[in-house]
This record gives structure tokens, sequence and C-alpha cells, in this order.
């Protein structure tokens, strides 16, 4: 079995935003998780992809305190941390957008920016103004909502998903978020809606972030992604960036990893011939 990580020609300096070594969890006395390394650089997209039952979502709740692992550590800017809850990941820096787009239909885009974390003024009243004015720089600047239709007052209810899911983008990266995790965020999109959203995704990494990008749609994850973690049937087949592997290549390898639970890199072909 082949991890792909890096060649012997690259060397990574940069400390892992987030690291999981040897993480494992059971269900029941199923085992879901086997022994999971992954690494998240600073600054780069990390596409997790594998078919259903392959242990994306138990994962991702581990990295954000809803499960604790039965094993393994977990490091965020290479300080270990144990008995993470969701809480604690996010006063680490870990933001969470959902297929299910978790955002008030509802409310107006300025309270969802600021919804469970508001601006105050001196006396402890909420300070309208100020947020609405933020709300309204980062439509412009960080959004690119530019019809005079849409403005900080403007409910949820009436944006399209796409808008929708870069509002949760925008309202994570506004607090500072340094690593976002990205669970289905192109299900039920259309074509459009899932262009701009891949922007948004590009943006995380035009910031300095790092993020986790979760997809049934190899397509749109090879897009964006630096690397692609393939896990299957709860343990790491292979991570393989982008700049080294074709789309082409890494479907084949999925569907090799779907077969056969395994995939085997071929040796590289010698370049020296026998002399005659």
């Amino acid at each position: 079995m082949s991890t792909s990580d890096t060649d012997s020609n690259e060397t990574v300096t940069a400390q892992p935003a987030l690291e999981l070594r040897g993480i494992t969890k059971s269900f029941g006395g199923v085992r879901v998780l086997h022994g999971v390394d992954i690494d998240l650089r600073p600054g780069e997209v990390l596409g997790l992809v594998g078919d259903n039952g392959a242990g994306k979502s138990t994962l991702i709740k581990i990295i954000t305190g809803v499960h604790q692992p039965d094993a393994g550590t977990i490091r965020f800017h290479g300080r270990p941390v144990e008995g993470l809850t969701v809480p604690r990941a996010r006063a680490l820096g870990v933001e969470t957008v959902y297929q299910e787009r978790a955002l008030a239909e509802q409310l107006s885009m300025w309270r969802n920016i600021f919804m469970g974390r508001p601006i105050a003024n001196r006396l402890g009243f909420l300070n309208v103004r100020r947020m609405r004015r933020i709300t309204a720089a980062l439509m412009g600047d960080s959004m690119g909502f530019t019809s005079a239709a849409l403005t900080p007052d403007t409910n949820v209810t009436g944006l399209s998903g796409g808008e929708r899911q870069g509002l949760a983008i925008v309202r994570a990266l506004h607090f500072e978020a340094a690593i976002i995790i990205l669970d289905e965020p192109t299900m039920g999109l259309s074509l459009a809606e899932t262009e701009k959203l891949l922007r948004f995704v590009d943006g995380i990494r035009a910031a300095g972030k790092s993020a986790i990008l979760i997809d049934h749609n190899i397509f749109h994850v090879y897009s964006v992604a630096d690397r692609v973690v393939v896990l299957d049937r709860g343990r790491v087949a292979g991570t393989f960036p982008t700049a080294r592997y074709s789309l082409d290549q890494l479907t084949a390898i999925m569907r090799e990893v779907a077969a056969t639970a395994v995939y085997t890199e071929p040796l590289p072909h010698s370049t020296v011939e026998a002399e005659a």
C-alpha cells in the first residue's frame, strides 16, 4: 500500500495545522476507523473522498469534537489535544460548513453572520449599525454580491444554495477560523452555484487558511484540492497530490481501491537500457 504523499525531492517544512495519528473508532463493537493518519498543512485544501461507509463522517466528527477517538492522537499546530469537544475545537479555530447549510433562513444576512457572536457597544447593547456595515463589506469584498437587491437585511431564504454556502464560508473566515471543514457543500447545487462555491473554497486558500473538503464528486474535489486523501473502509488507502496525479489517474485509483480495498502504486520504469 502506498501513501504517495511526498516524493524524495519534496521537503515539507511548515508545521501541519492539523495532525491525526493512529485514529481509531468503534461503535457497538464495529470498527469504523483503523489507525488513520492524516496531515493538513497551512494554506492547503485537502480533499477527503471515499465510498459510503468509508468513515469520512466519523473522522470529521472526531476532528470537530463530536466524537472521541478510542485511540490515537490529535495535534493542532503541533500541540496535542485530548478530550476534544465541540466548543474547544471551535476555540482552536475549527469551523464546519455542513451540506444542510446550517443557517437561519428566516433571519437576515447580518444576523446570520453574527449569530452567537454579536458585537455590542460599551453599554452592552447590540451594535446593529456596525454589524450591518461589516456584513455589507463582506458581501462586496468576499462574497462578490453586486446586486442592489441584496443587502445586509436580506433574509437568507432569498439566497441561492451557492450563495448560502458562500455566506457560511465567509462567516467562518470573518471569525478567523484556521481550519474550515466543508461537508458535501455542493450537494443539491446547480452547475453555476457549484462553480461559485468552489471559488469560495479557493478563497480559503488565498486567505492562508486550511480546508478539508468532503464531496461525493471527485471532479469537484480535484478542481480545488492540493492533495486528495482516499479513505476506504476506515483506512487511508493513499494521499495523492493533484499536481502529480491527473483526474483520470485518481479516478482509476479510486476504482481500484473500491474493488480491492488497497492501492499498490506501480514501480517506476527503469530508464537505463542494458547494453548490447
